[in-house]
């Protein structure tokens, strides 16, 4: 399905089109000004598979043990 590109405007006023056209795997484009300016697309969202370790995909395997913890403030140290 092609992209459908729309002024800010149009969206504004045909916002439940420009919603079903996306649920329906499409996608739409807004535009802003009088150059038409892409300024978002909403598109639907990608099924997502098995996450890979990017470079390390095929090198190496990540296993958590069963017991590992860590608490909010170990995240939030950062």
């Amino acid at each position: 399905m092609e992209t459908l590109f729309m002024p800010v405007g149009d969206f504004k006023s045909r916002f439940s089109e420009a919603l079903a056209i996306v649920a329906n795997g499409g996608s739409v484009c807004v535009t802003l000004g009088r150059t038409h300016k892409p300024v978002v697309v909403l598109a639907p969202p990608q099924s997502r598979g098995k996450r890979k370790l990017a470079l390390f995909a095929d090198k190496m395997k990540v296993q958590m043990s069963k017991d590992w913890e860590i608490s909010e403030a170990d995240i939030l140290k950062g």
